[in-house]
């Protein structure tokens, strides 16, 4: 555009040649006019650029502003969230550990119910064992009349004692020894048999008799 403004000056200036000074000045005048014209403009448009190049800048100014408020954001929203599910983690490992501890308390506690039921048992079986071999040196001199298994009826004439309970053994012992029993007119034989056993042997005896 400028070129085409200088050659319409210079083809002025030539065809103008011959012209009076006035006309000179006028042209003059006129180019001078044209030239601070496109000057001006060339200003302006300098101006504007700058203006829209300052535009831009503050605009991606404001774009790196939201996006590193936006990356901050996201990164406490992460940070957050691994805070929270380490905390879970944490309340998991706590409850399991509890639950484990909770678990080993009750099955230490079974192990010592059945450590004791086991001894128990044992001190159980261990007097039975004791009573019964008392019951058997007890039943000794009764073997001869009821029979080594207790199922010889005495003098033909007694019960069976084996097998019978002992509640019922236990008292008929008793009744001979205080007298106040005689089943089958043998109430003063079984009186003298029972006389020395004291009431822990008459019940032992039973026992044994019972078990037969």
């Amino acid at each position: 555009m400028k070129k085409t403004i200088l050659l319409s000056l210079v083809a002025a200036s030539v065809l103008f040649t011959g012209c009076d000074q006035k006309a000179k000045d006028s042209v003059a005048e006129a180019a001078s006019s044209v030239t601070s014209s496109v000057k001006d403009a060339a200003s302006n448009a300098v101006e504007k650029a700058g203006n829209i190049k300052d535009a831009a800048v503050e605009k991606a100014s404001e774009v790196t502003d939201v996006a590193k408020e936006k990356a901050a954001e996201a990164l406490e929203a992460t940070k957050e969230a691994a805070s929270n599910a380490a905390e879970k983690a944490g309340d998991i490992k706590d409850a399991a550990v509890e639950k484990a501890s909770e678990v080993t308390d009750a099955a230490k506690d079974k192990a010592a119910e059945a450590t004791e039921a086991v001894k128990e048992k044992a001190a159980d079986t261990i007097e039975a064992s004791t009573a019964n071999e008392a019951g058997k040196a007890a039943y000794a001199k009764c073997a001869g009349c009821h029979g080594v298994d207790g199922k010889t009826q005495a003098l033909g004439k007694s019960a069976v004692v084996a097998g019978q309970s002992v509640a019922d053994l236990e008292a008929a012992l008793l009744g001979y020894k205080e007298g106040t029993r005689n089943v089958s007119g043998m109430g003063t034989l079984m009186k003298g048999q029972v006389a020395s056993m004291s009431e822990d042997d008459i019940k032992a005896v039973s026992e044994y008799m019972s078990g037969l």
